[in-house]
């Protein structure tokens, strides 16, 4: 069941699911939460942190990390807001140890996150950008059946409401396999997959969004040429290529490649 807050006016007109197809018509994306740089001319949609500006004329997509604690911001977070395992301790996100998985498995937790990442979205609107993605969707996969699919499409579906009501449209990112479940029941306008070449996922993200995916590979987990993976019928119409860490042009480690 959806939870309800005060601020949400559930009469607001929800954003055209089409707005980031029409961009992406006449450009491609870049993803830039290392920090933001002036884009390449070619493109017309930019993801950037919460913290970040978005960029003035193009189509900005607000990153929000929606079901972990980002690192070093553990601390921000109430004491029962995040996830415990057997022995009290916080349960960590064992690709990205310094992030804490937020709890919830409960009506309570499931309110905290709602209403502290519910002002982040606001932030977003207010700050400009046209859109949210948020992350770590899959959070409960690795709680060791702690919460549930249940519990992350409550939330969820509560979070794109917050969305909708100013005016944004919401990414679904990671759960591929429950992609047509969350765009189903939680309202999600389009989807952000990382590396669904690698781990054979495209096909799930394109038959529920269309065009509506942005798709970023890595370069130290290309499953075969990035070209190869360009000319897959499966792939994304928009795929891009960059490095792990995401770090700005200035960084000689940079890498940005388009389809």
């Amino acid at each position: 069941m959806m939870i309800a807050l005060a601020a949400c006016t559930a009469s607001a007109p929800s954003a055209d699911p089409g707005d980031l197809a029409q961009f992406l018509d006449r450009g491609t994306f870049d993803y830039q939460l290392a920090g933001g740089y002036p884009p390449a001319a070619d493109v017309t949609v930019v993801v950037r942190d919460r913290d970040d500006a978005p960029e003035a004329g193009l189509h900005s997509i607000c990153y929000i990390n929606a079901f972990q604690t980002q690192p070093d911001e553990l601390d921000d977070w109430p004491a029962d807001a995040v996830l415990v395992d057997a022995a009290g301790m916080p349960v960590r996100d064992p690709d990205w140890p310094d992030e804490a998985l937020l709890d919830i498995s409960s009506r309570e937790g499931q309110k905290i996150v709602v209403a502290t990442v519910g002002e982040w979205i606001r932030q977003c609107a207010a700050d400009g950008f046209d859109a949210v993605e948020l992350d770590n969707l899959d959070s409960f996969t690795r709680s060791g059946g702690r919460m549930t699919v249940a519990d992350a499409i409550d939330v969820a579906a509560s979070l794109v409401a917050v969305a909708h009501a100013e005016g944004l449209d919401a990414g679904q990112k990671n759960a591929a396999e429950f992609a047509s479940t969350f765009h189903d029941r939680a309202d999600f306008d389009f989807a952000v997959s990382e590396e669904c070449a690698a781990y054979d996922e495209c096909s799930v993200y394109v038959e529920t969004y269309g065009a509506g995916v942005l798709n970023i590979e890595y370069t130290d987990n290309l499953p075969r040429s990035f070209a190869e993976v360009c000319a897959d019928a499966d792939s994304p119409s928009s795929a891009i290529l960059r490095d792990r860490a995401l770090v700005t042009p200035a960084d000689p480690a940079y890498r940005r490649e388009t389809c």
